[in-house]
């Protein structure tokens, strides 16, 4: 989206006053279509900070999701998703879901809610 949807700005910008990770989205992106929930920046920053100290080889880089000094930007520009997965045919990837960020003005339609499969 070139022009960002105002409306899933605000959506970002309540969760992120908010420090709410309740809201559940899906987007569509150029080549995927991703379901999980919002989180706050610093959240996410500190959930992937946790999973690179706990790799030996990553390590190093969880020094750079250390927050910075005033906070997030007044109007988000980017999704922060976790619990997330990428919908692949009948399933989604990863199964347990996985941090991801994504460019506001990528998406190019959205929904409320996270998607996903039954067995029915």
């Amino acid at each position: 989206m070139s022009n960002p949807d105002g409306l899933l700005v605000d959506i970002a910008a309540m969760v992120e006053s908010e420090h709410n990770n309740q809201m559940s989205l899906t987007v569509v992106v150029p080549g995927a279509v991703i379901t999980g929930r919002l989180a706050p920046v610093a959240l996410w920053w500190e959930r992937v900070a946790e999973v690179l100290r706990a790799s030996e080889h990553l390590k190093p880089f969880a020094a750079l999701f250390t927050p910075t000094v005033g906070g997030p930007p007044a109007r988000p520009t980017h999704l922060h998703l976790h619990r997330a997965r990428i919908l692949q045919g009948n399933f989604g990837l990863p199964h347990t879901g996985g941090m991801y960020r994504i460019a506001i003005e990528d998406i190019s339609s959205w929904t409320v809610g996270d998607l996903s499969y039954s067995d029915i």
